[in-house]
């Protein structure tokens, strides 16, 4: 078998090299062309989204190239005249781009993709795969880390997806302010901080509870979190207090009514002069599960399943769309796609945040052609990501999670309330 090549060359669909092909022989694949990626909506019921893995994709087109090996692979895929153009390819385009952290609505503008026709038809199927995914967990993760406040989640549901969406979750989740991971590889690629203790397993594994946790603390400090649900909750508080003293870091319950455990488990603890160690709650936790447990005395989350599902909207439905061309005179002329209930916007977008003198989004503005007017508090959105072939947009995820927490606290106030309703800003569209 063949080498693994590390090209992100093959992350596309067959037809994006057919279409290249056909492109190619009628003298149109070199036509200047603008691409958008952009949402028709929202998800149902959901008030706003979070863009995510925008970083990501920037290592994608990067990587995307056709190297011998790859080449080989589209033998009875495309003609010769088109392999022998692949395998020069780099993209040399220009692309501009909401940041990653930042909110989006309905038909917001999130990439725009300026280069030749050949060149951005090629990345479409990869920067969908990317953003819908990523964005699907980012959105969901915001609306977890906006109702738990200033109480931690920890994400950890990497045994709940693909292994390789399980990296790209754990680092959306920590775009849209998750504390920690639990997967190792999110740590190795993007630096974000993991953590864990220990599973039921490892009480299982030993003669008794008290043993475990011995063990446990013996190995990982008094600071450690105990797993107390393997048998009975009350007995095994009790032996973790006795074991590591009221210095314990913290008890984790991950099963049955968690509300009314935790509130036993508070008291308990109390009791027992443990007054700081803290309760972490797990098991199949959403954004719903989270706010219910608002007044119990719960001090940490950890979420899995419905994290990296997207709680209910595992894609976001974005779509990559050609909106301009260049026509035959040389100039660019918008296009448009008008099926039923798939209809696109052409031409060239811009787009700003429409902000109150006091600084609260009011609407999402679409410019058509032209940068829409700023009416002194507005916040532009797009920002350069790639110049002629160069990534220029890159950056840290600590700046990302900063902009998703600014992005967030500018929106109105009924994103709070998780039942289900309109965006909770319009989109305003001007211009052509």
């Amino acid at each position: 078998m063949p080498p693994v090549s590390r090209t992100t060359a093959l992350l596309t669909d067959h037809y994006e090299l057919t279409m290249l092909q056909a492109a190619l022989r009628s003298g149109t694949a070199h036509r200047r062309s603008v691409f958008e990626l952009f949402p028709r909506r929202l998800p149902e019921g959901r008030r706003y989204g979070v863009v995510a893995g925008v970083g990501r994709a920037l290592d994608a087109i990067e990587s995307f190239t056709f190297d011998a090996a790859t080449l080989e692979v589209l033998t009875d895929v495309v003609d010769e005249p088109t392999r022998d153009w692949l395998a020069s390819f780099r993209f040399g385009g220009d692309v501009w781009g909401y940041a990653e952290g930042e909110a989006y609505f309905p038909y917001s503008p999130l990439l725009i993709v300026e280069s030749t026709f050949a060149e951005a038809v090629l990345l479409e199927t990869v920067l969908l795969s990317i953003y819908n995914h990523d964005s699907a967990i980012a959105s969901a993760a915001s609306r977890m880390t906006l109702v738990a406040g200033d109480r931690p989640c920890i994400e950890m549901g990497s045994r709940r997806t693909h292994e390789e969406a399980a990296v790209a979750a754990a680092r959306a989740a920590y775009v849209a302010g998750f504390a920690t991971s639990s997967n190792l590889a999110a740590r190795q690629r993007y630096g974000v901080p993991t953590a864990g203790t220990s599973a039921h397993s490892f009480t299982l594994l030993h003669d008794s509870e008290a043993d475990a946790f011995r063990a446990q603390v013996l190995s990982l400090g008094t600071e450690t979190t105990l797993l107390v649900d393997t048998y009975d909750v009350e007995a095994a508080v009790r032996a973790g207090v006795e074991i590591a003293g009221v210095a314990l870091g913290a008890v984790r319950l991950d099963s049955g009514d968690l509300a009314v455990q935790a509130f036993r488990v508070r008291e308990l603890l109390d009791s027992l002069g443990a007054t700081s160690t803290r309760i972490i709650v797990t098991s199949d936790l959403d954004e719903y599960a989270i706010a219910a447990l608002a007044a119990a005395p719960v001090d940490g989350y950890g979420v899995g399943t419905q994290l990296v599902t997207g709680s209910g909207h595992p894609t976001c439905g974005f779509v990559y769309k050609l909106v301009a061309r260049e026509s035959d005179d040389g100039a660019m002329v918008s296009v448009a796609k008008k099926s039923v209930d798939k209809i696109s916007v052409g031409g060239r977008k811009y787009a700003l945040r429409r902000r109150s003198p006091a600084g609260v989004a009011e609407a999402e503005v679409i410019g058509i052609g032209a940068p829409p007017e700023d009416d002194g508090d507005d916040r532009p959105l797009l920002v350069p990501l790639v110049r002629s072939g160069e990534i220029v947009g890159r950056e840290s995820l600590e700046a990302a999670r900063d902009r998703h927490r600014a992005a967030r606290d500018e929106l109105p106030v009924a994103i709070q309330q998780m039942s289900r309703g309109e965006p909770v800003i319009p989109t305003v569209t001007v211009g052509a």
